[in-house]
């Protein structure tokens, strides 16, 4: 009988971490996600069904205990009543979704061709273009914005080039209006479609597009048959990515827009540093959360389902 060689304590550690090593892995984005955004979001929806008041913290408790030892709760309903019966939050919601569905679909039609030639080029070209892509990244999204102010101004780069080739007389107004709102966002989030979408179509597999070659389609036949349905995933990724930070933006539309531009962005920092009423903030936060969630449980599912397809 052979006596056992002894487990090092080290080897001992190892091996135990290999066994929970899915648990650690899934335990730092658990946590992650549950101290940056389920805690907050608790904290704002507590203070969604608080009501505001002058003090400091601008909001009544949730909790108070009567004389005779007895804990109450009060919630305040009212704050989301409120958001229904004034027009202004009804109309900054539908026109932050009307503006992220066209802003989306805009950086759709001009990401696609563009991932679609990063993705057929040659691969020495091809790093070259994704540096061209990621490299506005390397500069603040602020300055970015401030910059398209002395593009779209009156006075403006385009504005002057225009006039100095006798193409108008006049300078146009595109400055303080959505067309430019719709370029700042459309510049700005554009890489977040690109990408997806060259992450997608550079996995295309090229004897697809011989066999339809061989087959007699065309062109544009083969791209509508076979490009196209295999890129859907890459698509609702890119969409995704561009129309959920789109529809709560704030930057964009207060810099480049006039005070027409009406988004629920505005009208939550309003809320906030203006009018001081935190509970109706909170409330118009808790249902754009609402709105949200949505539209990214319908691409979840159309992306699961064209996975599912594709295998």
């Amino acid at each position: 009988m052979t006596a056992q060689t002894p487990i090092l304590p080290v080897q001992a550690i190892l091996r135990r971490l290999a066994r929970h090593g899915r648990s650690l892995v899934i335990a730092v984005p658990l946590w992650w996600l549950i101290v940056f955004f389920l805690i907050p979001f608790a904290v704002v929806a507590k203070i969604s069904f608080a009501e505001a008041i002058i003090a400091r913290p601008p909001y009544s408790s949730l909790v108070d205990w009567t004389s005779e030892g007895v804990l109450l709760l009060k919630l305040h309903l009212s704050n989301y009543g409120y958001l229904l019966e004034d027009s202004l939050y009804v109309l900054a919601y539908w026109s932050s979704i009307q503006m992220a569905f066209f802003s989306t679909l805009i950086a759709l039609v001009v990401a696609y061709p563009m991932a679609y030639y990063i993705a057929r080029t040659s691969e020495r070209r091809r790093n070259v273009l994704l540096m061209l892509i990621i490299l506005p990244f390397w500069t603040s999204f602020l300055l970015r914005v401030y910059a398209w102010i002395g593009i779209l101004k009156t006075n403006g780069i385009i504005n002057n080039a225009l006039m100095s080739l006798g193409l108008t007389s006049e300078p146009f107004i595109m400055l303080q209006t959505n067309f430019a709102v719709y370029v700042g966002i459309v510049y700005t989030y554009l890489p977040f479609m690109v990408l997806p979408l060259f992450t997608n179509l550079v996995k295309l597999d090229n004897s697809l597009l011989e066999a339809s070659a061989d087959l007699g389609a065309s062109p544009i036949t083969t791209f509508f048959k076979v490009t196209l349905p295999l890129s859907v995933p890459g698509i609702i990724a890119g969409s995704m990515l561009v129309f959920i930070p789109v529809v709560g933006e704030f930057v964009i539309p207060a810099l480049l827009g006039g005070p027409d531009t009406l988004m629920i962005g505005k009208v939550l920092w309003g809320e906030f540093f203006n009018n001081r009423d935190w509970p109706v903030a909170s409330a118009v936060a808790i249902v754009m959360l609402v709105l949200l969630i949505i539209p990214i449980m319908l691409l979840r599912n159309a992306q699961e389902a064209s996975a599912e397809a594709a295998r």
